[in-house]
Parts: C-alpha cells; structure tokens; sequence
C-alpha cells in the first residue's frame, strides 16, 4: 500500500505505537507486517479493524497490555505470561498477531500446557472432527426444525431414541431401557443357578416370556433408531450399535437352533452353541452406557489412551520375556536334580511373572530356590514401578473425560430444564 505518510501508527487497544514504513515491512509480527503489502484501503481492514487515512493510523481492538509483552519480545527476544492474565487469553493474543506457543519461554510453556490441559482445549484429530460433525449436526438440527411437519417429527423421534438427556420423553424410554436390561441380566444369572431347571418346569417357563418380552423391545427400539437415523450407513458403523446387534443376534438363532434340532440326542453338539450364543447377551449390559456417565467416560477414556495402553502392554511383555527366561534358568535349568517342574518351560514361567508383577499372588506356583526368591522380589518391585508408569497418565486423561462428560451432562440438563418450563 502506497501509506500516505512515511510514520505509521498502530493504535492497539487505545495505546499508540508510531513506527516507519521499513519497520513495518520486516516487522517480526506477521500481522503487522502484512500492512506493507496492501494494495487497497479493502484488504488493510481485513488485518486490522479500522484505518485513519488522514492520519495514517491503524487500529487493532486488541488487549493492550498483552501488546505491550509481545512488544517486548520483539525487543528482547524473550515472551512470558501478562501477570495475573489467562494463558488462554494471551495466548489467544499470540496467536492473532502470529506467534505461537514456541516462542514463549519454556516455563510459560508448561503453564500453558498445564492450563490446556485443565481447561480441556487440548484436543486430538479424532476429537477435532467430532467436533467439527456435531457442529454439522447442530446446523443440520435447525434445518430439519424449520422443515416439514413429517422431518421435525422424524428428528424429535431422533433426538428422543439416541439422546437420553435431551427431553423427558427420553429419560423416560432410557429408564424403560435400563430396567428390561436389569431384568434380562437378572433371567440369564439365574439360569446358571444348579435348582434353576427344577424351578423351571414348575412355573411352567415363566423366564422365557420375560425373556421374549425384553429381546422384543430392544428388536424394536434399535429398529426405530435406525429408522429414524440420518445416515444408515454410519448407524450400522458406530460401536454401540454393533454391541446392540451382537446382543440382539443370539436370541434369534438360538430360538431357531432349538427349532430345528428340538430334543434329538443325535445333534447334543448344538447345544454347546446354543449356549455360547446365550452368554452373548452379557453384551447387554454395554448398553447401558448410553445412559450412564461412568461407562461413557471408561469408553472415551480407554479411546484417547490407546498409546498409554499399547506402552503398558509393551512394558508387561518385555518384562514378562526377561523374567520369565531367568526364571526358568534358575529353577529348572541349572540344578536338574532339584529343579522346580512348575517352571519346567518359559511359558509355564510367564504365569508367574504376570501374578508377580500384578502383585496378585496366587500361591500355585511360586520359585524354592535362593536366586529365584531374588528374582521373584525384583519382579513384584518392577511390576509396581511399570505398572505405574502409564496409569499415571491414564488416570489424568480419566479425569479430564469425566469433567468433560459432566459438563456436556450439565448442560443438556439445562436445557431439558428450560424446554420443561417453555
């Protein structure tokens, strides 16, 4: 841009700095130093948000103190936190003028980490496009609210099915849901009772209407739900829905199993199936984390650590290979004549090593000789100190899903509040 005089100012936040065109164009602040390149009083205002011709002044409607540190980076090289200034805030203050958090100092840079964390503004890819979708969501919401009759009636059908907290309907189908899941837990527990049978034929099979009663209405509400969804497609693809079509599945093909086989002894191996698919239902009780917080964090939790997993399952296996090869050798491998059969091969070991390091203990198998005792000590200690390693960082992330549950919870409550009233 073609500045009319030779001093600019830049008026940020009420507080003036002047500064000469070469300043200007090699200003390590690349908002500042876009002003140079302008060709139009147009694209000035898109960088700042007002401009005095007259004067030649330039005005960013940004925190002034905050400028005043950026500043001082500039002359010295070092940026630090505004006292008594959100990081957040600052840092949203780097940001707009084109620095990053590389350039605070390395303190500064744990606060912020510190204080992301906290504030839960850390979020990975995967939470960013969630992110991104349910914002999509939300507008394709108030889309389908101004449509037809039939589409908002189609999307509050939606929204009561798939969100337990969004109206009082929902709660109410949600605590319908949980109750036949109890139920349904309740029948399949008694069933392995030793008497269950006996009982059985005197109440005429009362337990398989309730159990036909329950399978019918989890059939009807995934039917519903996936009627009513707005992407089959990615219906069929999300991980309760599959748990609720595992646990919907075996019922049907036991009931037709037993159909077709009926009571011929020739076919007994059916009923080793029949009975794997009837344990299947436990996948029920997966289900109930569509309507309790604990089992949404403890799913999200484990989604967002699979690296703090994947370590922890790398540190159990290396240790359990060096512990159980010296445990092998020590008491089995070097003295033949009295050597331990328990630990007759490293597999056999590797049991040791996992209840050792667990600190579980059983007592089936544990080492007689001296350097096994010494082995067996430095392995329950390793497995406390490798144990812990990873948890630490699990239990953080833990924390932060539940406030971050908690919060969502909260607010939809409000919600729920103010529809009620309305």
């Amino acid at each position: 841009m073609k500045f009319g005089k030779n001093i600019c100012v830049l008026n940020v936040g009420g507080t003036k700095y002047a500064f000469t065109r070469e300043v200007i164009k090699d200003f390590p602040l690349r908002r500042v130093s876009r002003l140079h390149n302008c060709a139009s009083e147009k694209e000035v205002l898109e960088v700042c948000d007002d401009y005095d011709r007259e004067r030649n002044e330039f005005f960013f409607d940004r925190h002034s103190e905050a400028f005043v540190f950026i500043m001082l980076y500039v002359r010295s090289g070092k940026l630090r936190f505004v006292p008594q200034m959100c990081e957040l805030s600052f840092y949203n203050e780097m940001i707009y003028w084109g620095l990053e958090s590389s350039h605070l100092e390395f303190c500064c840079q744990r606060r912020l980490e510190d204080r992301m964390s906290d504030t839960y503004t850390y979020f990975s890819e995967e939470d960013i496009k969630a992110e991104v979708e349910s914002r999509g969501e939300e507008d394709q919401v108030s889309r389908l609210s101004s449509g037809g009759g039939n589409t908002r009636w189609l999307e509050r059908m939606r929204r009561t099915f798939e969100e337990p907290a969004s109206s009082l309907a929902a709660q109410i189908l949600a605590s319908v849901s949980v109750i036949f899941v109890i139920m349904s837990m309740v029948i399949l527990c008694a069933s392995t009772l030793p008497d269950w049978d006996t009982a059985k034929n005197n109440t005429v099979e009362e337990h398989k209407i309730i159990e036909a009663v329950c399978i019918g209405w989890f059939t009807a509400e995934c039917i519903v739900r996936f009627i009513v969804s707005r992407d089959k497609c990615e219906f069929v693809r999300r991980p309760l829905n599959i748990i609720d079509l595992l646990a919907i599945t075996p019922y049907y093909v036991s009931v037709t199993m037993t159909a077709l086989t009926g009571e011929n002894p020739q076919l007994q191996r059916a009923g080793v199936t029949l009975r794997v698919l009837r344990m299947m239902r436990i996948f029920w009780l997966i289900k109930l984390a569509r309507h309790f917080l604990g089992l949404q964090t403890l799913g999200l939790t484990l989604r967002r650590c699979y690296r703090e997993m994947v370590m922890l399952l790398v540190f159990v296996c290396v240790a359990m290979a060096i512990f159980s090869a010296l445990a092998q050798l020590l008491e089995h491998g070097l003295d033949l004549e009295t050597s331990n059969e328990d630990y007759a091969s490293i597999p056999a070991a590797c049991w040791w090593v996992i209840i050792s390091m667990t600190t579980v203990g059983y007592g089936d198998m544990y080492p007689i000789t001296i350097p096994g005792r010494v082995l067996g000590g430095v392995c329950v200690v390793s497995g406390i100190v490798l144990l812990a390693l990873p948890i630490t960082f699990i239990y953080h992330s833990f924390v932060q899903c539940y406030q971050e549950l908690k919060f969502r919870s909260a607010r939809c409550v409000r919600s729920l509040s103010s529809e009620f009233l309305n």
